[in-house]
């Protein structure tokens, strides 16, 4: 007897089948990003958007109504009505969990909006639900399709920079205190999908750091600074705000060879490289300060900008997720990524809650399991080194809402 066909080719043969090379999907939100998702699916040749569900239905009939889509209350009454392959969520936080299961409990092909969930135990309840239905589970980090990201992952993995010294991100706006999550889950997550999409080896930092402030009395930390490690003693920061005056979006990312610069505000020039920077001395019999006198100098070359394709990226992620669904491989922001982002900024809940100690951040084995606390050399104010015990993750959090 031959092999049984996994769930997920069986599927995809059907979808295959039933609409030549369309893919159907519901949208479920018809608020702030479920706009964009309808228009750029009902806009794709991948994709034929099948119906719009949000508790307004009046809106949702508005979003469906350009591309002949019907208009649902929920998304249980749509499933029931219409065929699809798949279901967008462009939903709270908070209803990302139930939302998904229904639709994976389907054998519905899932795509979420930023945060994944609002908890990590949700979300990895999500990618085990996905696993074990042989289902596309993707996340909606939008960022990691524009064509800046991209060209900062190209040039990173062809070792343009160099090794890796830092990364220091910045993105600040004067913006609305969100009611449900605090700066870091309202922000953050932007920088950490792309630095986990850009990076070799993702990100995987066994702990973080974070210091977030509330001077305005929202009950949720308005200002935020995160940091952790990355591999070979590299360094990452991350600063959000919700109260500058001024918008701000840069990263910078320094190599041994050269510096990447993106500021994203910039249009005609997002992307510049520096050759500049320190010049790496190389190892040698002196030591101390006459070692460090002879060998610190200064590279002073050419800075170029290269050039960027003008596309949406939107339209790059729904067709990237239709691509995993047909193919049956993992998308480029898997469930798994965006469980890792989660991972983190949980982690940030916890360092602030405790003044900044560090946060142990849940591990991701495979297919993920519970995470315990980990011990790891921290340095105090006084830059003093001892042993002492992360926080743990299964400590009181705040949740941010």
């Amino acid at each position: 007897m031959g092999d049984v066909p996994h769930p997920l080719a069986q599927l995809r043969g059907l979808a295959e089948g039933r609409h030549g090379s369309t893919l159907r999907v519901v949208v479920v939100g018809a608020g702030y990003w479920g706009p964009n998702l309808a228009r750029n699916f009902g806009r794709s040749p991948d994709w034929e958007l099948a119906a719009v569900c949000d508790l307004d239905v009046a809106k949702a009939a508005v979003l469906g109504a350009p591309f002949g889509a019907p208009a649902f209350p929920s998304l249980d009454e749509a499933l029931d009505t219409v065929e699809a392959d798949a279901v967008a969520i462009a939903t709270p936080a908070r209803t990302h969990h139930g939302v998904a299961l229904t639709a994976l409990a389907a054998g519905k092909h899932v795509l979420i909006e930023k945060p994944l969930a609002d908890t990590w135990e949700k979300g990895a309840d999500l990618v085990r639900e996905a696993e074990e239905h042989g289902l596309v589970l993707m996340a909606d980090h939008t960022y990691c399709y524009t064509p800046a990201v991209q060209k900062i992952r190209e040039i990173i993995l062809d070792g343009d920079l160099g090794d890796l010294l830092y990364i220091d991100s910045v993105r600040i706006n004067l913006g609305l205190v969100q009611p449900d999550v605090n700066v870091f889950w309202d922000l953050a997550p932007h920088d950490l999908s792309i630095l986990d999409y850009v990076l070799p080896d993702g990100l995987a930092p066994e702990a973080v750091s974070a210091h977030g402030a509330d001077p305005l009395g929202t009950g949720r930390d308005c200002v935020g600074h995160l940091t952790f490690d990355l591999p070979d003693g590299a360094m990452a920061h991350i600063h959000v705000n919700w109260l500058s005056p001024t918008k701000i979006r840069q990263m910078v990312i320094g190599g041994t060879r050269r510096t990447l610069v993106w500021d994203d505000l910039n249009p005609q020039q997002r992307l510049s490289v520096y050759d500049r920077g320190v010049q790496l001395p190389r190892k040698g019999p002196r030591g101390g300060l006459e070692r460090r006198d002879a060998a610190v100098s200064y590279r002073l070359g050419d800075t170029w900008s290269p050039a960027l394709p003008e596309r949406e990226a939107l339209g790059a992620m729904v067709a990237e997720f239709a691509g995993a669904i047909r193919s049956g491989r993992s998308p480029a922001t898997s469930g798994e990524s965006a469980l890792r982002v989660l991972g983190i900024l949980e982690a940030s809940n916890r360092s602030v809650t405790h003044h900044g100690a560090q946060a142990a951040v849940a591990a991701l084995d495979g297919v993920p399991g519970a995470a315990g606390a980990k011990d790891a050399s921290v340095v105090d104010i006084a830059g003093h080194a001892h042993r002492t015990p992360l926080v743990e993750s299964g400590a009181a959090q705040e949740s941010g809402s």
